[in-house]
């Protein structure tokens, strides 16, 4: 017989937060990817192109961790259409000793949230300059989080907001006002957010390029989030290429299902990137001039959901309902 635990939403968020601890956990997630030892297959992903969905399954072993995450995340987004949130899912922790299921979390995706946030604030922590304004491409639920995880370490002033949709683009703005004291503004061009901003995070399923080459200007942080999937591209290749420095958390991701693989088709960057682990644990070279402009490819690892999901279960405590099985 053995125990699982099973914790819903409504629980986790009385566990776990967007805050420098969580950030600095999935940081040493990205630090044991660096170090080697860990095992991450690719991910297992699935467009549903007829309803707008797509679904991930991701999964990563870490030497030294008690358990192991097993991630479901499906994002269909037509679904705010229907009253229902884009993103949901759940993760499976097991044990990495015994691969007994230790405990299920049906969070509805909001694990993946944080630390999807969270690897935005530690791309920022070492690689963004010092930042007074920020901007955010995109409206949803990782608009607001990217902006408060980054201003947990790079206290801006001012944040900038562009969004197809000028309500949903204003509704925003508001709430992130509200989350950071930032005076934030919504903008209706990009070019001109890119321009004022040296923080810019972009957070949409884009199938096409948002930022261009002519965009960029020295001393400019870009995280593009946005692309997990083959079809979806947020920034030039042009602009990729042009870059000082562009980074990946997972090289073999990246050129699958992030923006690296859009220059590759197009001839360009042959080198193999750092990654965003090299960089954390000094391996590779970060930012080392204030005019440098750096891009940081994030498509989303099997190591953050393990770190989160690990981190998560060692506070617990009594939360959540033990069946036995």
């Amino acid at each position: 017989m053995a125990d699982i635990r099973i914790v819903t939403e409504s629980e986790l968020r009385k566990v776990v937060s967007l805050d420098l601890d969580t950030i600095d956990v999935i940081e040493n997630g990205f630090r044991a990817l660096a170090s080697g030892g860990v095992v991450m297959p690719p991910v297992l992903s699935m467009a549903i192109e007829e309803h707008h969905g797509e679904v991930d399954v991701k999964t990563a072993y870490v030497p030294g961790f008690n358990g192991f995450a097993l991630k479901v995340s499906p994002g269909f987004f037509d679904n705010p259409k229907l009253g229902l949130p884009s993103l949901n899912g759940l993760m499976i922790l097991l044990s990495a000793k015994t691969g007994l299921v230790q405990a299920v979390f049906l969070d509805n995706g909001y694990l993946t949230d944080i630390r999807t946030a969270a690897a935005g604030a530690v791309a920022a922590r070492h690689l963004a300059p010092e930042v007074e304004t920020a901007g955010v491409i995109g409206t949803g639920v990782q608009a607001r989080l990217q902006m408060q995880a980054a201003h947990l370490v790079r206290p801006f002033k001012r944040c900038l907001v562009w969004g197809r949709d000028a309500e949903k683009a204003a509704v925003c703005a508001s709430d992130i006002a509200l989350a950071t004291g930032a005076e934030v503004e919504v903008m209706t061009e990009i070019a001109p957010l890119v321009a004022q901003s040296q923080l810019v995070v972009t957070t949409t399923p884009s199938t096409e390029p948002l930022i261009t080459a002519d965009m960029l200007h020295d001393g400019l942080h870009i995280t593009a989030m946005g692309s997990d999937q083959s079809g979806k591209t947020e920034i030039d290749p042009y602009a990729l290429d042009a870059a000082t420095l562009y980074v990946c958390d997972r090289v073999s991701q990246c050129e699958a299902l992030g923006e690296l693989r859009g220059a590759r088709e197009m001839g360009l960057m042959p080198a193999t990137p750092p990654e965003l682990g090299q960089i954390i644990t000094g391996q590779m070279a970060g930012r080392t001039d204030p005019t440098d402009i750096t891009i940081c490819d994030l498509t989303g690892t099997g190591v953050q959901d393990t770190a989160i999901a690990t981190h998560v279960a060692a506070h617990l405590g009594d939360a959540g309902t033990v069946i036995s099985t």
